[in-house]
C-alpha cells in the first residue's frame, strides 16, 4: 500500500496545480493524507454513480477530471447531490482528488490524448503556456489529407458512443489536413489564429451563436469546419494514459478506469426526414 501523500506527490508531478486556471478548484477535495491506498479509480464525473463505483470496488482514491465542488457551497447535507457523493466516499473510506485544468494543459494531457487517438502528427499546444507548463488545445497534422466526412467517421471511431454523437458544419467532401483540438468546451478558443489557421476544430459543447459566428465568417475569410463530440467522450480518452503514469509510477497499487458512462444524455429521438443542405 501508499500513503494517500505519496500519490498526491505523483500527482502534483503529473498535474501540477499551478497549470490549473485561476478558477478552477483542483486538489484534495476529501481524504486524509496520511490514509493507506491500495486501489485507485479513474473517471471524468465524481457523481453519484461513480462514487459507489469507487466504494463497491474497494478503492481508496477516486480522481476525477472534474472538480465535484467547482463552486462555493452552503452544504453537503447528504439530500443534496454533492453532499450525497461526499457522503457516501467519506464513509467508505474512500479519498477524492480533482485535476481538471492542471491535467489539460500537461503533454500528456485531454486535449493531447485526443490529438495522439486521431493520429495527428507535429502535436503542439493552441494557447500559450500557464506558468510554463504546456497549454490548452493541441494542434497537428493528418498523415494524408482526408474528406471532412472520413474525419468525423474517425473521430466517431476513437471516442465512446453517447446520445448525441459526433456533429459537424462544414463541407462533407472538404479535404483536411490540419487539425485543431480541445478536449472538454472549446469554444473560447474558436477565434485563436491557430484554430483559425486549421482546417478543421474538434471540440465540445459548441453553443448555437458561438458556432454560427464561426462558420459564417469563414465563408467571408475561411476558417476551420467544426465537429462537435461529447464533453465527457472528448475527456475519457485522458483517463487510461493517466491510469498508466501512476502504475508507472506506484506498481503496487491497482489503478482502475471507471466504466461508467457519465455523459448526462441518455437518448436521442431522430426522424426520418434529413435537414436539407444549406443554400
Amino acid at each position: 500500500m501508499a500513503q494517500l501523500a505519496d500519490i498526491l506527490r505523483t500527482t502534483e508531478e503529473l498535474w501540477p496545480r499551478s497549470g490549473a486556471e485561476e478558477w478552477d478548484a483542483v486538489g484534495l477535495v476529501v481524504g486524509a493524507p496520511e490514509d493507506e491506498v491500495a486501489r485507485v479509480l479513474l473517471a471524468v464525473d465524481a457523481v453519484q454513480a461513480t462514487a459507489a463505483e469507487a466504494v463497491d470496488s474497494a478503492a481508496q482514491l477516486l480522481i476525477a477530471h472534474h472538480p465535484l465542488l467547482m463552486r462555493g457551497v452552503t452544504s453537503v447535507a447528504a439530500d443534496r447531490y454533492k453532499g450525497a457523493v461526499v457522503t457516501r466516499l467519506i464513509r467508505g473510506g474512500c479519498a477524492l482528488l480533482a485535476a481538471h485544468t492542471n491535467a489539460d494543459v500537461v503533454d500528456e494531457g485531454t486535449s493531447a490524448a485526443l490529438a495522439n487517438a486521431l493520429g495527428l502528427t507535429d502535436v503542439e499546444p493552441i494557447a500559450e503556456a500557464r506558468n510554463g507548463i504546456g497549454g490548452i488545445g493541441r494542434t497537428g497534422v493528418l498523415a494524408s489529407p482526408i474528406p471532412l466526412r472520413k474525419l468525423a467517421e474517425r473521430v466517431a471511431a476513437v471516442v465512446p458512443a453517447t446520445a448525441v454523437g459526433v456533429r459537424v458544419a462544414g463541407d462533407a467532401d472538404a479535404l483536411i489536413r490540419t487539425v485543431a483540438v480541445c478536449g472538454g468546451a472549446g469554444d473560447s478558443l474558436l477565434a485563436h489564429p491557430r484554430v483559425a489557421a486549421s482546417d478543421v476544430y474538434i471540440t465540445s459543447d459548441l453553443r448555437h451563436h458561438p458556432a454560427s459566428e464561426a462558420r459564417e465568417q469563414a465563408l467571408l475569410s475561411g476558417g476551420p469546419a467544426l465537429i462537435d463530440v461529447s464533453h465527457w467522450a472528448s475527456e475519457s480518452l485522458w483517463l487510461e494514459r493517466a491510469a498508466a503514469q501512476l502504475r508507472e509510477r506506484h506498481p503496487d497499487l491497482d489503478v482502475v478506469v471507471s466504466s461508467i458512462r457519465t455523459d448526462p444524455w441518455d437518448f436521442l429521438v431522430t426522424t426520418d426526414a434529413q435537414p436539407k443542405e444549406k443554400q
